[in-house]
């Protein structure tokens, strides 16, 4: 911590410092995007060497409000014009000492499809539920290299299983839960066209481009086989039944857009 300023220089240990203080405070506020990724695998070289410094945090509309005194209490600036417009879903926050942005999604995550987490907060800590953390990053619809390996290093480090795990899992922090995959990709036909179209991405990642340095997680190899994994995955979902819903959308296909584009929102 530097004089002046109350927040840490690495941004994973500041973010894991401001959901402490949130847990003190009797909030939900956990982590989400790279840095949450980052808290699952510390030593994975690859997002070390990233020049990152945005946190990113998810809260319930509960704790909004006083989620967002935590932060100003802890050292950040407020974009008030932001927050005055769109608040309600989404707080955005600078560092400026650090020139640190912080965004803040409250109840769900909107982007090329729509992450409802307000009802997952406490299932985890200090990061979202590692299925929705992945959903998150299999909901892009141009996905690009730094989430393919973000995909693939969720995938390498936690099991597949029937519930999101707990604590003492074999990762130590949590499992890829099935059920909430197959929540999205078997009701929503677009979000299987999406999730199913970028893992045949990381499937062709893993056939071409990928080494294994790509995920050197430090001195102990990766927790699981990250091609059975992937393969797993794709088979729980082709297998999965499928709602009605999901069957009468299927047959329009790629005739119609199935997916929103994300808007880019300025900030002072």
């Amino acid at each position: 911590m530097e004089p002046g300023t109350r927040t840490l220089e690495d941004p994973l240990a500041e973010a894991l410092r401001i959901v402490a203080a949130a847990d003190h405070d009797g909030l939900l506020l956990r982590l989400m995007g790279g840095m949450a990724v980052r808290a699952h695998a510390p030593d994975w070289t690859h997002r070390t060497r990233r020049v990152e410094v945005d946190l990113d945090f998810a809260t319930r509309s509960k704790d909004r409000k006083a989620v967002y005194k935590l932060l100003e209490r802890e050292g950040y600036t407020p974009d008030k014009r932001h927050n005055a417009m769109f608040g309600q879903h989404q707080g955005y926050f600078v560092d400026e000492a650090r020139r640190r942005p912080v965004d803040v999604l409250v109840d769900k995550l909107e982007m090329c499809h729509r992450i409802e987490f307000g009802d997952r907060l406490g299932v985890s800590r200090p990061t979202l539920p590692v299925a929705d953390l992945l959903l998150s990053k299999l909901q892009i619809v141009k996905i690009n290299r730094k989430d393919v390996l973000d995909a693939l290093v969720l995938l390498a480090e936690h099991p597949l299983a029937q519930d999101d795990g707990a604590p003492d899992s074999a990762s130590g922090q949590g499992a890829i839960s099935l059920p909430r995959i197959l929540a999205h990709t078997s009701n929503d036909w677009g979000w299987w066209r999406t999730v199913t179209g970028n893992l045949k991405v990381l499937q062709e990642f893993l056939e071409s481009d990928f080494t294994e340095a790509d995920l050197d997680v430090g001195a102990r190899p990766v927790l699981f086989d990250v091609r059975a994994q992937l393969q797993g995955l794709r088979d729980a979902i082709e297998q999965a039944p499928k709602s009605t819903r999901w069957k009468l959308r299927s047959r329009i296909g790629d005739r119609q857009q199935w997916y929103v584009e994300p808007e880019e929102v300025g900030h002072n």
